[in-house]
């Protein structure tokens, strides 16, 4: 999905052809990297990896929406080879744990900054504007 067409110095996958067919695109490739996932799953794969790869397969399926932009995201940005690195690290061992889970709590961390930023600007503004 990543890596399957040469183009001169570049390998770009299916992914990214893809994700120039508006909405239907990006769907069938999320779809197709959340076998991976399953698969890793079904492995015995740790949690803190497989929630990595979900974020992979997130981040890839978010930004690719996104019109002209997503789709260069998606020639550039690799989920499915960094979730087959994953996948195949953690199968032989050498994946650490506690730099998966470390990520993962990063990512919570972000967005429940991103989540309560506004929240706590809408009550200061609405404090301002009750007790002035």
């Amino acid at each position: 999905m990543d890596e399957s067409v040469k183009l001169g110095p570049w390998r770009v996958g299916l992914d990214g052809f893809l994700g120039l067919i508006p909405g239907f695109g990006d769907l069938t490739g999320t779809i197709i990297s959340s076998f991976i996932i399953a698969r890793a799953l079904d492995a015995g794969v740790p949690k803190g990896a497989i929630l990595r790869m979900v974020f992979n397969v997130a981040l890839d399926s978010l930004f690719g929406v996104v019109p002209l932009l997503g789709d260069l995201f998606d020639f550039a940005f690799k989920s499915n080879i960094r979730n087959l690195q994953i996948y195949k690290e953690a199968l032989s061992g050498e994946r650490k744990v506690a730099k998966d889970w470390g990520f993962v709590i990063l990512v919570i961390s972000i967005m429940l900054t991103c989540i309560a930023i506004p929240i706590m600007t809408i009550v200061y503004i609405t404090q301002l504007i009750v007790f002035r």
